[in-house]
């Protein structure tokens, strides 16, 4: 059977990875591998985990293809080593893994932990530098509509449908996702589901902040401002997002509408700016483009939204809810486990629907008494069950597993 049968039978696999005691050998070095730095999601948890496990004392280091994204700051002013593999573009291929072969060698990592599909992937070149070292893939996504995107991307996953079996385990950061994979062949007893972890002493509310970002974007203080942030992107489902504010704007003024995040392709930026004109939302919407300080960003909003239509563990949703802010999503990959009662879920590409859960979670803010204790609900949900913490400790349970072998094999070798 490709597919988890339940929740349960993967809350027990996952329990039993993180029961396995550490080794004497002590932590194990970890080397992460991702295309780039650039903001993403998968970026943001790469940093945020590899910045607190060297924080606690461990010996780890990030490797990427491209240097200089938005995110590598983060990791050299925590002190985390960036190495840049120097690749020149698509078709550098040959000094590239010659490049990327010498940082296996050079580092002598324990664990390789590659991220999205062409991290994984050339993750595995790391057991011919040693054949001693692990490899950890990192699974960001649940569906994902690969027509939308071109022939290197689904050339990419096919591959990684066949050689995810090569890899000594699989951290998947939603349910969704797991069961997803699984379901293409991805190894069931390989897979752990380690959902992402938020950074709570970062993302919290900022009054400043929201002062400060209302008031550069011309948004008055009675009004009623919801955002989406995410890279303009298909699966992201603007168009749904931009529909259901016509709908509310066409019904009260006070609404204001944000879209955060960068361009993407220019065409589809283009096609959205102009549905945006043609639904009539000009003078009611802003479009950001990509913020640095998101904290702010999150608590100039008074609704955050997520229209996406495939998602794994959504970032933004979380990070807003760490921020006070109740969230209307879409009911795809673990955004309703991730919302629970704090928010409205209701089903993608429906925008008349999506306006819907917009007004009742307005409703619920109306209220002096009730918008205060869903903001507090929706943070301490947040700060329970998906914190920092909680990912570095359930990372690290996979690495010292996955080690574990490493170990018993050379034993047996010897």
């Amino acid at each position: 059977m490709n597919a988890f049968d339940s929740d349960a039978a993967m809350t027990r696999m996952a329990g039993e990875t993180a029961g396995i005691a550490m080794t004497d050998r002590g932590r194990p070095r970890v080397l992460f591998l991702i295309r780039s730095l650039a903001r993403g999601g998968a970026e943001r948890q790469l940093v945020a985990l590899a910045a607190a496990m060297h924080r606690a004392g461990r010996d780890v280091a990030v490797a990427c293809f491209y240097s200089g994204g938005a995110f590598q700051r983060e990791l050299v002013e925590a002190g985390v080593p960036v190495i840049d593999l120097r690749k020149r573009g698509r078709w550098d291929v040959a000094g590239f893994l010659w490049r990327l072969f010498r940082a296996f060698r050079d580092n002598d990592p324990d664990l390789v932990h590659g991220y999205l599909t062409v991290g994984n992937l050339l993750s595995l070149l790391a057991k011919l530098a040693d054949r001693r070292t692990r490899v950890v893939w990192g699974v960001r996504s649940s569906y994902i509509d690969r027509d939308r995107y071109d022939w290197m991307s689904r050339l990419t996953f096919r591959f990684s449908r066949l050689l995810s079996r090569l890899a000594d385990g699989i951290i998947v950061n939603s349910w969704a996702g797991a069961a997803h994979h699984a379901s293409l062949g991805y190894p069931q007893a390989r897979i752990t589901v380690v959902p992402n972890g938020i950074d709570t002493h970062r993302f919290r509310f900022d009054a400043g902040g929201r002062a400060r970002k209302r008031g550069g974007w011309g948004v008055p203080d009675d009004a009623v401002l919801v955002g989406l942030v995410g890279r303009l992107d298909p699966m992201k489902d603007h168009p749904t997002f931009l529909k259901a504010a016509a709908i509310l704007a066409a019904r009260d003024p006070r609404w204001r509408f944000v879209c955060v995040g960068a361009d993407g392709e220019p065409g589809y930026a283009r096609m959205l700016a102009s549905l945006a004109d043609e639904l009539g939302l000009r003078d009611r919407l802003t479009w950001a483009g990509p913020q640095d300080d998101m904290p702010a960003v999150y608590s100039a909003l008074d609704i955050a939204a997520s229209t996406s239509y495939g998602e794994g563990f959504p970032n933004t949703v979380a990070e807003a809810m760490a921020c006070g802010r109740p969230c209307v999503a879409t009911d795809v990959g673990d955004s309703a486990r991730i919302v629970g009662g704090c928010g409205t879920v209701v089903a993608a590409r429906d925008p008349a629907a999506f306006a819907a859960g917009l007004e009742a979670t307005r409703a619920l803010l109306a209220d002096c008494g009730e918008a205060s204790g869903l903001r507090a609900m929706a943070r301490s949900r947040i700060e329970d069950s998906f914190a920092l913490e909680a990912l570095l400790r359930n990372s690290e349970a996979v690495f010292r597993a996955v080690c574990d072998t490493r170990g018993q094999q050379h034993q047996g070798a010897s």
